[in-house]
């Protein structure tokens, strides 16, 4: 059996994991788990994935899980170009800088963004007090000025001239509250520019193929009553 990768396009490093591999020309086999169904928690994933999370990679015997500990082994297995992840010491380090600061800073902001202003009251017809959902916009536009100015800077990417594994982890990221109808870009030129090399050096028809599914996520029938009793432990942690 050759690579395997569990994914489910609705979750951001899921889909840096996805545009990776498909940009790379990485031969797997798209396994997809659906995290709106459960299927994560189900024995058989756990047999893959133990923490049940996504993505996961399957090689072989050996499996893996968390998605920088997956972008870091395709960008050594397959050896893909040096830019992705560098071999130069101190750019290396920029790229891990970012992968280190991003997990409990974008990525929280983000995800509570993206499920404070859609996919409670759209998905599971939960109403988010207006002092929530503020709070949270303004560690969103904190977060987002971080990006800019100790990350970003006035580079081209965030580890320098070109692109590598912490741009996609970072646009992943914030195409979560975009689509929810978050203006991330409207007032951050620079932001902005940024966006359109990222889009640009990954290629427009993949970067809209791995976000279809989370630009649709605005348009998902509501919950019935079975899942919104499963996603209650998720609906406490994001509305605190």
């Amino acid at each position: 059996m050759g690579l395997e990768l569990y994914l489910d396009l609705l979750s951001q490093p899921c889909r840096a994991v996805y545009i990776f591999a498909k940009k790379n020309g990485i031969p797997f086999e798209l396994r997809r788990v659906e995290l709106l169904k459960g299927q994560h928690h189900s024995d058989a994933f756990a047999q893959v994935n133990p923490l049940r999370k996504v993505p996961a990679l399957k090689d072989g015997d050996f499996t893996l899980a968390e998605s920088v500990a997956i972008l870091l082994y395709l960008s050594r297995k397959y050896e893909v170009p040096d830019h992705w992840y560098p071999q130069d010491l101190q750019t290396r380090a920029r790229v891990d800088e970012y992968l280190a600061w991003q997990h409990t800073a974008l990525r929280s902001s983000c995800t509570r963004a993206m499920w404070q202003k859609m996919m409670f009251p759209v998905f599971l017809g939960e109403r988010v007090p207006p002092e929530t959902l503020a709070s949270t916009l303004t560690e969103l536009d904190k977060c987002l000025q971080l990006l800019e100015d100790k990350f970003l800077k006035n580079e081209a990417f965030l580890a320098g001239p070109h692109i590598s594994v912490a741009d996609l982890m970072a646009i992943t990221e914030l195409m979560h509250p975009v689509s929810a109808g978050c203006h991330v870009f409207k007032s951050r030129p620079k932001l902005a520019a940024w966006r359109q090399r990222v889009e640009a050096a990954v290629g427009e028809d993949l970067f809209q193929e791995a976000h279809e599914d989370i630009m649709k996520a605005k348009d998902l029938p509501p919950a019935d009553t079975a899942m919104k009793e499963k996603l209650k432990p998720l609906v406490k942690v994001l509305l605190q």
